[in-house]
């Protein structure tokens, strides 16, 4: 099975000389179909420079990605804007709905920016609507749903066009820890049942505990790796990720 992405030996640096700060500095790791991975570190580990160049907003100063084969730093024009927008999938940590529509125009607004057929949008539409449990809040506008309903509906957005990643950059960073779980929950049930290949960096253990393999990133180079073993539960996994992020200098109290 061939990995829907691979990074070899990526790296990104910021400045010249003495003053030269190495963002990233040689990383290299595959993420395979189906996976849930993530990505943990302190503030200014590298991580957030991973995903910015995974998602082609920064170009890296060497290295290469490569998205089901192809390498994406020879993409331009309307091959980037279709990576960007068909293949890949981006859920934020504030939401980045547009106020001014409902949460149907925002779940369905990449079906018309980037080309998906209306018999496609429609179909899954149905499907994740159903799945993340918000039929009922459609017709409302972002300033009329909870920071969990938003992310919900930006993590349908994210999944209507089906992409081959999915992208999560800090996804319960606004949220507490009941809408957390529930949004992990959902998006750990989606993965399972629909093999969505999911990418997610956050600093919450908690979070990260839904993954199946977690790489802990230090100073822009991979300090740790862990998997979620054969029949390991969820509060197991939890605890291991803690001793690493113990190393670290990080971690939370209790799984949730």
């Amino acid at each position: 099975m061939d990995p829907v992405l691979r990074i070899e030996s990526l790296k990104k640096y910021y400045g010249k000389g003495d003053s030269q700060t190495k963002a990233i500095d040689g990383i290299s790791f595959e993420v395979m179909p189906g996976e849930f991975l993530g990505i943990m570190g302190a503030s200014g580990s590298g991580k957030s420079t991973l995903l910015n160049c995974i998602a082609a907003v920064i170009k890296p100063t060497s290295g290469s990605i490569e998205m089901n084969g192809k390498d994406i730093g020879k993409l331009s024009g309307s091959k980037i804007a279709n990576y960007r927008g068909r293949e890949m999938g981006y859920l934020f940590q504030n939401f980045e709905l547009i106020d001014n529509l409902t949460g149907k125009e925002n779940i369905l607004l990449p079906v018309s920016l980037h080309g998906g057929s209306e018999k496609e949008g429609t179909e899954r539409f149905e499907r994740l609507t159903e799945y993340l449990e918000i039929k009922e809040i459609l017709n409302k506008f972002p300033t009329q749903m909870s920071g969990g309903e938003k992310q919900r509906i930006a993590a349908a957005r994210a999944l209507i066009l089906n992409p081959g990643l999915i992208l999560c950059d800090e996804p319960t960073g606004a949220l507490d820890s009941k809408n957390a779980k529930a949004l992990m929950t959902k998006l750990s049930g989606l993965n399972q049942d629909e093999e969505a290949t999911i990418l997610m960096v956050t600093h919450d253990s908690n979070a990260a505990s839904f993954c199946s393999r977690i790489m802990f990133i230090q100073d822009g180079t991979l300090f740790h790796e862990l998997r979620k073993e054969d029949g390991e539960n969820r509060e197991a996994f939890y605890d291991r990720i803690l001793k690493v992020l113990a190393q670290l200098g990080g971690g939370t109290a209790n799984v949730l």
